[in-house]
C-alpha cells in the first residue's frame, strides 16, 4: 500500500485523505463496567496512568485521563464486540486496574496475532502513535525487555460523541475531582455510536516509520489542533477496510 503525507502549510498539517464517520452499532451495553474502570483508575487513584504523553509536554489531569482511558477502553469493548459477531472468540478486554509500569502485552490477542487498538474522536481520520514509544524496527519500546514488542495489526477505531467536547462543554476537561454521579449522569445521557475507520499491519507500521510520516511536536493538525508530542501518523483513507482483516488472522 501507499501512504500519503499530510499536507504541510508552515507550521500547520492537514488531512488529505479522509474516510466518513460510519456507525457500525452502539456501545451503551458497556458503559457501566467501562466508566466504572475509567473512573476508577483516574478519580479513585485505584491505578495509574502517566500525567504525560512519551515526549509530551503537558500535564493531564484526571478530567483529561478519565476521558482518554474510557474511550480506549469502550472502543476495546466495540473491538471486541465486531470479532464476537464475526464468529472469532476472544477474551474479553481487561478491566484490572493496574499501576505504573504494568500492563497488557496487546488490546486483544486474536490466535496468537496481537492487536494495538487506537481510539478517536468521530471526526478523526488519524491514526497517531507517540514517535519515541516505537523503535526503526516497529517495536513497542517499554515491552522490549518482554521480547513481545511488536503488534501484528494497529486498528483506527472512531466514538461519536466527542467525549473531550462534552467534558470541556461541562468545564470537567482539566478537573482534578468529580462528584461521580454528575460525570456519570453527563456520560449516559448519551448514545455511544462506534466507527471502525481502518487497520494497517506491522510491516506497513515499518513503512511508516522508514517513510518518516511525523507530525511534529506543537504542529497545528488542520490548523488548529497544538500538538503535544511527535507523533507517527497513517490517514484513514491509506488504511485497509476492517473486513480485510479476517483472513490476515
Amino acid at each position: 500500500m501507499s501512504f500519503e503525507q499530510l499536507r504541510k502549510d508552515g507550521n500547520s498539517c492537514y488531512v488529505s485523505k479522509s474516510k466518513p464517520f460510519m456507525a457500525k452499532f452502539n456501545l451503551n451495553d458497556y458503559l457501566e463496567r467501562v466508566f466504572d474502570f475509567a473512573f476508577g483508575m483516574t478519580f479513585e487513584n485505584l491505578g495509574e496512568h502517566r500525567e504525560h504523553r512519551t515526549g509530551g509536554q503537558v500535564k493531564r489531569e484526571n478530567g483529561e485521563l478519565f476521558i482518554n482511558t474510557f474511550q480506549g477502553k469502550l472502543s476495546e469493548f466495540g473491538m471486541h464486540k465486531f470479532f464476537f459477531d464475526k464468529g472469532i472468540k476472544t477474551e474479553e478486554p481487561d478491566l484490572g486496574m493496574w499501576k505504573k509500569g504494568i500492563w497488557d502485552d496487546a488490546d486483544l490477542e486474536i490466535y496468537k496475532k496481537k492487536i494495538n487498538i487506537k481510539s478517536a474522536a468521530f471526526f478523526s481520520n488519524l491514526l497517531l502513535l507517540e514517535s519515541k514509544d516505537w523503535d526503526n524496527a516497529g517495536n513497542y519500546i517499554p515491552n522490549l525487555e518482554k521480547k513481545n514488542a511488536a503488534y501484528d495489526f494497529f486498528i483506527l477505531t472512531r466514538i461519536q460523541p466527542d467525549g473531550k467536547g462534552l467534558m470541556r462543554k461541562e468545564k470537567l476537561f482539566y478537573s482534578k475531582e468529580i462528584e461521580k454521579q454528575k460525570l456519570k449522569k453527563l456520560i449516559f445521557q448519551e448514545s455511544w455510536k462506534f466507527d471502525i475507520a481502518g487497520f494497517i499491519t506491522y510491516e506497513e507500521l515499518k513503512c511508516i516509520i522508514g517513510k518518516k510520516h511525523i507530525l511534529p511536536q506543537n504542529a497545528l493538525l488542520n490548523g488548529k489542533t497544538l500538538m503535544d508530542a511527535e507523533n507517527y501518523y497513517c490517514q484513514a483513507g491509506d488504511m485497509r477496510d476492517i473486513g480485510a482483516i479476517l483472513p490476515l488472522l
